[in-house]
């Protein structure tokens, strides 16, 4: 398992479109991805638990991926965080 904190530079936040596009992010990996906010973790593959968590631009989330494909799942997740949501 890997973790890793990430700052969210998403300029509207993590509102319907970005969460829908980072659940199809997530969803590409066979590992477990979670994300980790204010004592909440929730499944990245999971829209209304991405929903639930209500993440705003420079918010910091802790990313955890475990599994066969942790390290690119990681990497694709920080991209997209980081990214302005592209």
């Amino acid at each position: 398992m890997i973790s890793e904190s990430v700052t969210v530079q998403i300029s509207s936040g993590l509102e319907t479109r970005p969460i829908a596009m980072l659940v199809q992010v997530a969803s590409r990996f066979q590992s477990s991805i979670q994300l980790e906010n204010s004592g909440r973790h929730v499944n990245a593959k999971s829209i209304m638990g991405m929903m639930a968590l209500g993440l705003d631009n420079g918010e910091i989330v802790t990313v955890r991926a475990d599994g066969a494909d942790e390290t690119e799942a990681m990497e694709s997740i920080r991209a997209f965080l980081t990214k302005d949501g592209k």
